[in-house]
């Protein structure tokens, strides 16, 4: 079996406040491989974002902090790297795309200023140079006339071409992994396909793996290789894209294909999965779904289950769909 780029295993990331303690991550568990897309799915406030930030210890601590877990990349956990050894990780072998790039990128830089102070930090080269690699990285990442690019600042920037800078960030150092958190949110649907477009050739081009972040399934469908679908802070159910698009077997990822709208249905209205996302302070002993599933089961009020392996798939359900 093809040893994992990247693993997680029982990631938990919990908050305290007001005398409270309590999960809001509970043992989450994926490994990306070489040259791979993991798409991870589920709806907003899931976990998807507070996941990919804690693997590299970007939680806002206090009040978060990893309660579990360990995140194994070139043999060593990222979890207990001293904070100078992860600095070095970060950027250079692990690069983030984060949500929302008008807020992301620091207004009181250039663009230019942000990539090579990024390209400096982790490569041994003079100012020169770092422009040289810095002007590269904006046109991999598809952006027109780079050099005028690379003397503007964020708020002279619009949201396609910002996304695109911070393309250009997470390349810049040639990561070995990117984590793309809904890189294309807020990007109308043409700005959306030339975004995903451009990270599918350099995935190709440079041998990468990206952990996809988002709710979009179409995306997921479009370019992802492997999915794993997140609810209340758990993943319930992981494999291929063909293979959970084709026959989800746990109840909620069945939910969610069915609420996704089709060209030519006759349907009125949309399927909806009844009931409300628990609160973290919420969650009892057993499944977190079970009290918005139609196929609930005494016991799964009462048992959490575990992440299993179901035909070539794991799934977290004592009663999947056959």
């Amino acid at each position: 079996m093809t040893r994992a780029l990247l693993g997680v295993e029982k990631l938990s990331v919990g908050v305290h406040v007001s005398g409270l303690s309590y999960d809001i991550v509970r043992d989450v568990s994926f490994d990306l491989y070489q040259n791979e897309i993991l798409a991870v799915v589920g709806e907003s406030g899931c976990g998807k974002s507070l996941t990919a930030l804690s693997m590299l210890s970007l939680q806002s601590s206090p009040p978060l902090r990893v309660t579990s877990g360990v995140v194994m990349f070139g043999g060593k956990d990222l979890l207990t790297l001293p904070r100078a050894e992860l600095r070095m990780v970060r950027g250079k072998e692990i690069s983030m795309i984060f949500q929302d790039p008008m807020s992301a990128l620091d207004p009181m830089f250039t663009v230019g200023t942000l990539l090579t102070t990024a390209v400096r930090a982790h490569q041994n080269v003079n100012k020169a140079r770092a422009e040289e690699i810095s002007l590269a990285a904006l046109a991999d990442a598809g952006i027109e006339d780079p050099r005028r690019r690379f003397g503007e600042y964020a708020f002279q920037l619009s949201g396609g071409i910002s996304q695109r800078v911070m393309i250009a960030l997470a390349l810049v150092n040639n990561p070995k992994v990117i984590i793309a958190d809904e890189p294309t949110t807020a990007l109308d649907v043409t700005v959306q396909a030339q975004i995903l477009e451009r990270l599918l050739v350099l995935k190709k081009e440079r041998g990468m793996s990206i952990i996809l972040i988002t709710h979009n399934l179409g995306v997921v469908a479009s370019v992802a290789d492997r999915v794993a679908v997140m609810y209340s802070g758990e993943i319930v159910e992981t494999g291929s894209v063909a293979e959970v698009f084709r026959g989800a077997q746990h109840p909620y990822s069945h939910g969610l294909l069915r609420a996704v709208p089709r060209l030519g249905s006759a349907a009125q209205s949309l399927t909806a999965i009844p009931g409300r996302v628990p609160q973290p302070t919420e969650i009892s002993a057993g499944c977190v779904f079970a009290p918005r599933c139609e196929r609930v089961k005494p016991m799964c009020h009462e048992m959490r289950p575990a992440l299993e392996i179901r035909r070539s798939s794991a799934v977290r359900c004592h009663n999947p769909i056959d």
